[in-house]
């Protein structure tokens, strides 16, 4: 089995109950094609580096998925059809880090690290 990390950049005028239709969507391919996602994050909407399709922002989807090769073409020709989505991006690890939230507020990290100490 390998491990993928895997990023969708969403339209930013799309709703949060679209958003988390389309987590759904995504999270069931993955399981119809004998994968498994350990983990989904929403990241939010975020400044984009570059006008994308007269977007200045998109919402950010990750997902950790365990699984075959052919879940992650099945996932891009679904995605590439999606008129939802401007971006996808799929990267292969060796192993996932779980425990760091790197998109989470500044803040929330912060108090977590008060905590530890």
């Amino acid at each position: 089995m390998n491990l993928y990390e895997h990023t969708i950049v969403v339209k930013q005028d799309v709703s949060t109950a679209q958003i988390k239709k389309l987590t759904e969507k995504y999270s069931k391919i993955v399981e119809s094609n004998d994968g498994n996602v350990v983990q989904t994050e929403n990241w939010g909407l975020l400044n984009l580096s570059y006008i994308i399709k007269k977007n200045k922002k998109g919402s950010y989807i990750h997902f950790k998925i365990k699984g075959g090769g052919k879940i992650i073409k099945e996932l891009e020709k679904n995605e590439s059809l999606d008129q939802n989505l401007l971006r996808y991006m799929t990267v292969k690890v060796k192993k996932f880090d779980l425990k760091e939230s790197y998109f989470s507020k500044q803040e929330e990290r912060e108090r977590k690290e008060i905590k530890k100490n």
